[in-house]
């Protein structure tokens, strides 16, 4: 978990600069009156441990002494996860509800709330539950509302390792969804909502020394959820050990792993989403 943390905390920090998000939350705000002291809603969609707020708040992308507070309410089928997200949230979000649940699983009667976000989080979704978990993400967004859904898309690292492990090393089993596939099922739930859907895509990479056996062995094992195999199996299977040798650059000394990750904003007709340049 810590080997692959020292390289994901990268994947959340990127996130916090794809967007003015102090601006796009005041402006929520702005949108919204309510009574004094009254605090929109937020809803993090399989939360995990709280990395993408806590990149948030590390990278001053939000005020913690700004207007826009929000109630940030925590789902994750995991009650562990929600309990660990908790335990990072800071001004301007404040502990909310817990929902140990998955998101086609979230009761209706829950929301709605003012922003609803899913970063790196609906990897291991099933196929066939993706358009009811895209018909709940989106109803679950309040009139003036906006959302957020962050992934890997096709042809970023996380999904190709993940494709080369499952047809070599398991004998085939359900590939993690795209973001591309993700944000197409949000976007046909978003019609007839007043949503406009916009897509960015983020494109950077991970790199590990050659020598750093450990490390790369944490990453690897993490990336494909499955703590079994060493190293040395990993490197040494067809297809899997393939893929990891094209990402060996001898000149740099490092094995580099491409990351493309797509991005999508789900914004009220009339509102412009607050992309940053490079996003």
């Amino acid at each position: 978990m810590e080997a692959f943390y020292a390289f994901a905390a990268l994947d959340y920090e990127l996130l916090s600069g794809v967007m003015d998000w102090d601006g796009a939350l005041r402006g929520l705000h702005a949108r919204h009156e309510r009574a004094p002291g009254e605090r929109l809603r937020l809803l993090d969609v399989a939360c995990g441990s709280g990395k993408f707020p806590a990149a948030l708040l590390r990278a001053g992308a939000v005020d913690p002494a700004g207007a826009a507070a929000f109630a940030y309410d925590l789902l994750d089928p995991s009650a562990f996860s929600i309990a660990e997200a908790a335990r990072v949230l800071a001004p301007p979000f404040h502990e909310g509800a817990g929902f140990e649940t998955t998101l086609e699983g979230l009761d209706p009667a829950a929301g709605p709330w003012d922003v609803v976000w899913a970063t790196h989080a609906l990897y291991a979704l099933e196929p066939a539950q993706l358009d009811a978990a895209a018909a709940r993400f989106v109803a679950a967004i309040a009139p003036g509302g906006f959302g957020f859904m962050a992934q890997g898309a096709h042809g970023g690292h996380y999904l190709a390792v993940y494709r080369a492990f499952l047809e070599v090393v398991r004998g085939g089993g359900t590939e993690y969804l795209s973001g591309e596939q993700v944000a197409e099922a949000l976007t046909r739930a978003a019609a007839g909502r007043e949503l406009v859907a916009q897509t960015r895509h983020l494109h950077y990479e991970h790199r590990v020394a050659f020598g750093e056996d450990a490390l790369l062995e944490g990453y690897l094992q993490r990336c494909l959820f499955d703590d079994r195999l060493p190293l040395d199996e990993l490197l040494a299977a067809p297809v899997l050990g393939d893929y990891l040798a094209g990402c060996r650059d001898e000149a740099a000394g490092a094995y580099r792993f491409p990351q493309d990750v797509l991005c999508l904003s789900l914004t009220p007709e009339g509102a412009t989403p607050s992309w940053k340049a490079g996003s």
